[in-house]
Parts: C-alpha cells; sequence; structure tokens
C-alpha cells in the first residue's frame, strides 16, 4: 500500500479520507457493500489493513479484494484526491463531521461527496424540487415561484440542475437571494446540461454548493442520475413534485423520498396535460397539495420552523426579481403589454400585436419585448410566445 505521507504536505488529505475514496473507488464497491465491510472489520482503515484471505472471507468479489490488498485503490485515491483539488472540489468522506446527518439516515448513503462551493449548506433543513424536463409554462413559473418563496425564508432548494423544472428551481431560489444545492449525475467538474453551466458558477457564488457521488470526470451516463436521485430526497426534510409525465425519472425521487421516510408535496396541474399525472397521482396518494409556500411550511416541525424563522429577513410581498428597474418606471407601452400577459399560460407575439392594435405599433411593442425580458419582468419561448414571471 502507498504511504499516504508520500503526498506533499500542502496537499495531504487526512488518511480517513482517503481510505473512504479508495473504498469507492474500488472495483464493485457501491455503497452498501462498502459500508457493510466497514462494519465488519470495524473501521475503514481496518479494511485495507486486512490481507487478501480476510478480504475474500468478507465475501468480497475477486476485483475488488485483490484492488484493496495490492494497494490498487489506495493508488487509484492519491490520483483522484489530486484530479479533485485541481477542479476546485473537497472531498467529503462518511466519517467526515460535514456529512450531512440526514443522509446518513437513507439506505445507502454515499461513501463520500465531491463538494464545489460551501460545504456546511448541506447540513441545513432543505426541500427537494424536482420534475418534468419538459414543462409547461405553469409549471416553469410554479417551480420558480414556489423555490423562490421558500429560499426567500431561509430553506435550501435542492434539486438535479436538469432541464426543465431543475433549471427553474434553481433559479428561483437564486432570486429570491437564498441557497440552493445542486446533486450531479456526473462528475463535479462535468456541468450537465452544458448550458446551465452560468447557473452552476452563480450558484456557487451565491453561497450554495454543488454536490456528486461520482468522480471526477465522469460523464453524464443515463444509469447515474436515477442513482443520484436518492441524494436529492435524502438531503432534504421533503420532495416537492412539480410537473412529471407517468414514466418520469421523477418518480425514482419520489419512491426514494417515500422510502427514506420524507414529506412528498405536489403542485396540482391540468388534468388533460400528460405532464400533471406524477403530482396528481401523487396527492391521489396522499401528498400534500402545494399551491403556496405555506402549504410546505406547515408541514415541517416545530423546531425547524423555529430555526429558520429566526434568520428570517423582512421581506417585500412580491418575490425578488432580478430586474433593472422597479415597476414604477416601465413605460406605458411596457405596462400596457405586461397586463395582457400571463404567469401560468402563453401569449403569442400575434395575439399581442392584435390586441394592442391601433395603440401601439408593431416596432413599439418588439421593444416593450425586449425591454420587459431584459428586466426579467417575462420570459420568451419557443414560438414567439411570451408568459409573465411571478
Amino acid at each position: 500500500m502507498t504511504d499516504s505521507a508520500a503526498l506533499p504536505q500542502s496537499t495531504q488529505p487526512d488518511v480517513a479520507s482517503l481510505h473512504w475514496l479508495a473504498l469507492m473507488l474500488t472495483p464493485a464497491m457501491g455503497p452498501i457493500r462498502g459500508h457493510r465491510v466497514v462494519r465488519r472489520f470495524g473501521g475503514v482503515e481496518r479494511v485495507f489493513n486486512a490481507s487478501l484471505t480476510e478480504l475474500e472471507a468478507a465475501a468480497l468479489p475477486a476485483a475488488a479484494a485483490q484492488s484493496i490488498a495490492l494497494g490498487k485503490s489506495f493508488s487509484r485515491a492519491e490520483e483522484e484526491f489530486m484530479k479533485a483539488r485541481d477542479v476546485g472540489a473537497e472531498i467529503i468522506s462518511f466519517e467526515d463531521a460535514r456529512y450531512p446527518a440526514r443522509l446518513k439516515e437513507i439506505y445507502d448513503p454515499p461513501l463520500l461527496l465531491y463538494v464545489r462551493g460551501n460545504a456546511d449548506v448541506l447540513a441545513e433543513p432543505g426541500l427537494g424540487v424536482v420534475g418534468t424536463r419538459h414543462p409547461t409554462p405553469y409549471g416553469m413559473g410554479m417551480a420558480e415561484r414556489l423555490s423562490n418563496d421558500l429560499a426567500c425564508r431561509g430553506l435550501v432548494i435542492v434539486s438535479g440542475m436538469a432541464r426543465g423544472v431543475d433549471t427553474h428551481a434553481h433559479r428561483g431560489a437564486l432570486n429570491g437571494k437564498g441557497k440552493t444545492v445542486a446533486v450531479w449525475g456526473t462528475g463535479i467538474d462535468v456541468p450537465y446540461p452544458r448550458d446551465n453551466r452560468r447557473i452552476a458558477e452563480a450558484i456557487v457564488a451565491a453561497g450554495g454548493t454543488l454536490v456528486s457521488e461520482f468522480p471526477v470526470g465522469t460523464f453524464a451516463a443515463p444509469q447515474n442520475f436515477p442513482i443520484r436521485n436518492r441524494i436529492i430526497s435524502g438531503l432534504s426534510l421533503g420532495v416537492l413534485v412539480v410537473e412529471a409525465g407517468e414514466y418520469s425519472g421523477t418518480r425514482i425521487t419520489a419512491r426514494c423520498a417515500l422510502e427514506q421516510g420524507r414529506d412528498i408535496f405536489a403542485v396540482p396541474g391540468n388534468v388533460t396535460n400528460r405532464n400533471s399525472w406524477g403530482p396528481n397521482t401523487l396527492i391521489k396518494q396522499g401528498a400534500k397539495l402545494t399551491a403556496t409556500w405555506e402549504d410546505v411550511w406547515e408541514e415541517f416541525p416545530a423546531d425547524i420552523k423555529l430555526h429558520l424563522e429566526a434568520s428570517w429577513r423582512v421581506e417585500s410581498p412580491e418575490p425578488a426579481e432580478a430586474s433593472l428597474f422597479a415597476d414604477s418606471k416601465l413605460s406605458p407601452h411596457e405596462k400596457r403589454i405586461y397586463a395582457l400577459l400571463k404567469p401560468d399560460e402563453a401569449t403569442q407575439l400575434d395575439v399581442i400585436i392584435e390586441k394592442l392594435e391601433g395603440e401601439i405599433s408593431s416596432s413599439e411593442i418588439f421593444s416593450a419585448l425586449f425591454e420587459l425580458e431584459l428586466a426579467g419582468k417575462i420570459k420568451p419561448l419557443p414560438g414567439k410566445n411570451y408568459v409573465k414571471t411571478f
């Protein structure tokens, strides 16, 4: 086995973390088997001091036993630690005091976490917000509005940074000046989707956290995303489902939450929309119907509410927006167009022009729409459609 003292002192990890990292990198060593072998030997370091015979007697696969006994796992761990350091990530092992207590409660907690950002956020009360990658304007608005309102009140918003509902949940938390955690199904250095790279950086800059259990450089393999869903629910007090189809991967997160004893919340949807199947079915099965932040808040234990309320700041009635100017400074044309739009239903450009015919010229409408979009008051959608942001 390689001696950890061989690492430069300035970059040397603690021995326990290095052993947990080595265990995670061992072939055929998932979280369940990893924790079981640690319990059997009475500690992670004892696993790496065991002989090949002892490891094989612990029912480890031959590849795993040989990798540990021959020091291959430990060598990989030293290399992996350097890779994590080089991409600005830290490694929080299962024995680390910063490892989230709630995550330890689940059946198969990760052996360790790669973290970028403020690791202390992982210990704060959080709510998982999940849903389809193809939400309706209503779904986008509700994900953003509820995440904004709850983040304003100190609750950490946990999601997976996928397209759709996840992205809008993170964005709502950021607009609410709150904290958010993105749990990735890739390596901590591989933002996915790539067009969410800016959101990832904004999360870290705002004091939030990026989390992954996968080694540095892990690409976006489809099987990794269902695996990471248990972490989203495991970090959270409950999970809010906004929109999800019958065969959506969101069902996996909801099932994980139920198995972990977490509360389930769901935003009701139009029964004729296929994205409403998931939340509406969950409501029928006992999930809490959620229309406002208060519906989530009232389900939390008293100690959690007291903890969060202690840090509340005075909030305005409307959630924070990334606006360049206040409503009072909108031009008459902008106010007129803004009043036509709805937050839960897209309005097509031709409809706007038709309704304002004789009042505002087409060029003035285009200019006003651009200014409203720049101010964060409206959001453009495919097909020259627009919705009002909350």
